[in-house]
């Protein structure tokens, strides 16, 4: 599971839980370095491996955030991400991380989707976007926003270990969503929500573009 500044918490805490029960898997946290990355929020983690520590991996998740923006800029991170998403079995994202797999050049020609803020930049990196809560094509399998990596981890833990497992930890979890609000996505939300969360992300948007289409 890549870490780098500025990520959103969730989009790697959440599928972290549910990885980290897989029986016998070992769930590397690997950075730069190993000093304490901070997230979107505030909140420290703390990487347990660099990138030299693991040339390979069974599997491979990306979380996205703010700071995927920055990591996609990053010579070392894109380098790492395509010499362990090249042996891989499975390549794996949630939210905006896709768009770093993207940069990478892991989604050319795969099925794929991010949050729906960023949904139409997918195809900047030669994905098919695809407007479904997780996607899976061939070995990779990429999440929507940020909670939707829960989803994706369990349809990680579904396709490596068996639908028992996956049950057994979405129970363990108690991952019985009841939202208390239809606003969870645009479809449902209120029109002028959407507008306002838009207006809100727009920069963000706009960078991410310019880095994706290589324009200043």
């Amino acid at each position: 599971m890549l870490l780098f500044d500025q990520l959103t918490q969730l989009d790697l805490t959440g599928p972290h839980e549910v990885l980290a029960r897989l029986p016998g898997a070992t769930v590397h946290l690997v950075a730069r370095t190993r000093e304490p990355v901070r997230s979107e929020t505030g909140l420290a983690i703390l990487p347990t491996a660099t990138f030299a520590d693991v040339p390979r991996a069974d599997l491979l998740f990306v979380p996205g955030g703010w700071g995927q923006v920055a990591a996609g800029d990053h010579a070392e991170t894109l380098a790492w991400l395509r010499a362990v998403g090249a042996t891989a079995s499975w390549v794996t994202s949630a939210c905006t991380g896709a768009l770093l797999l993207g940069i990478a050049g892991l989604l050319e020609g795969y099925r794929a989707t991010t949050h729906w803020a960023f949904h139409d930049l997918l195809s900047l990196v030669g994905a098919t976007p695809v407007h479904e809560r997780v996607v899976l094509d061939r070995n990779r399998i990429t999440g929507g926003g940020v909670t939707a990596g829960i989803d994706a981890a369990l349809i990680i833990a579904e396709r490596t270990c068996g639908r028992a497992v996956a049950e057994a930890i979405q129970l363990q979890l108690e991952y019985d969503p009841q939202p208390p609000f239809t606003a969870g996505h645009p479809r449902t939300a209120d029109p002028a929500l959407v507008a306002q969360a838009r207006e809100r992300v727009a920069a963000r948007y706009e960078a991410r573009k310019r880095q994706l289409t290589g324009s200043d």
